[in-house]
């Protein structure tokens, strides 16, 4: 999946992950409107097509290189 798009994360951007919740939830206390994305796209240089690659980008673009992952919460149960 790395390497198609970037991803968009319901988490907001910050700088390190001091402060982040440890229980899996979203980061999203910021107050401003810049979200996170991960893993590269097929436009970008090949060392960024990794999920540990992080970027970010103002909410409300839409580019050809970005897009989300559907997640469905009653599969797991």
């Amino acid at each position: 999946m790395h390497g198609n798009v970037w991803e968009w994360y319901q988490d907001g951007w910050h700088d390190d992950y001091k402060g982040a919740p440890i229980n899996g939830s979203a980061w999203s206390s910021q107050s401003d409107n810049n979200h996170l994305l991960r893993g590269g796209s097929w436009d970008y240089i090949p060392e960024a097509c990794r999920s540990a690659c992080r970027n970010i980008n103002h909410a409300g673009f839409d580019f050809n290189n970005v897009g989300f992952r559907v997640v469905c919460g009653a599969a797991w149960t």
